[in-house]
């Protein structure tokens, strides 16, 4: 009820209210935002799970109620979004939700364990400076709007699949994909707030990186390993490899 009433009162306080409707962006933002709410799903799915777990509840249950957090915490975001002007129920985003629950419960379910661990990086666009605030006028404001700084990574230890024990547990290496070039949902604005915008081309990117898990750092801290935990759905920086949708392949020395 908490979280219901702060998304009417804060989120929805300026946006009137309309009859129930249906938005369809499965295309806005070159599926960046589809990554973000799968991601968002993620995480509260683990939580919830391990906070469960730690609780002392079976795994049977902990799975029922913790692991389909993600899709019971984003659905009222969904539905209030289909009932104010402005945004709409979009069956994307209960699709990208409900994959990232899923991408937790599955792998719990077969292998007891997260292979594939879901992680986030953030660096500001160069763009953000040149919009005129519709990419944020700061670094806390572009992490909401600028998504051409978002970057979403699998990660996972090459021990599990291929060179069984030759790396150490805690490095990762990490598949990536962000996008770039983007003043806008669906095309680029022209301009914003009376001030042209410059003139970009939207691109799909692909990375390989490397990654730390840091659950795998072996700790008899309470607090390292809570620490430990927080950091672990975070893409650290790190050397990386870039294909994207212009067809170049670069390098970075670092990528955030």
């Amino acid at each position: 009820l908490g979280s219901m009433a702060y998304l009417q009162f804060v989120w929805y306080k300026d946006t009137e209210r309309v009859p129930f409707h249906f938005y369809d962006d499965s295309k806005g933002y070159l599926q960046i935002d589809k990554m973000g709410h799968a991601y968002g799903a993620y995480v509260e799915s683990y939580l919830c799970y391990k906070w469960l777990r730690n609780a002392g509840v079976s795994k049977k249950k902990s799975l029922l109620f913790g692991g389909t957090m993600g899709i019971i915490l984003q659905s009222p975001i969904e539905i209030f979004d289909g009932i104010y002007e402005g945004w709409g129920f979009s069956w994307s985003d209960m699709a990208a939700d409900t994959a990232g629950s899923l991408l937790f419960l599955g792998q719990e379910i077969l292998f007891d364990e997260q292979l594939f661990q879901y992680k986030f990086s953030f660096y500001r666009s160069t763009y953000a400076p040149e919009s005129n605030g519709l990419l944020g006028d700061n670094t806390l404001e572009s992490l909401f709007l600028d998504y051409n700084g978002h970057t979403y990574w699998l990660s996972t230890n090459i021990n599990n699949f291929v060179l069984k024990d030759k790396i150490p547990d805690w490095l990762n290496v990490a598949v990536g994909y962000s996008a770039n070039g983007m003043f806008g949902e669906f095309e680029n604005k022209t301009s914003w707030g009376g001030v042209e915008l410059p003139k970009t081309e939207r691109y799909r990117q692909f990375l390989l990186s490397l990654d730390i898990d840091w659950t795998k750092i072996p700790t008899k801290s309470k607090f390292l390993k809570g620490l430990f935990q927080a950091l672990n759905f975070i893409k650290i920086p790190a050397p990386a490899i870039e294909l994207n949708g212009r067809g170049k392949l670069k390098g970075h020395w670092i990528y955030f």
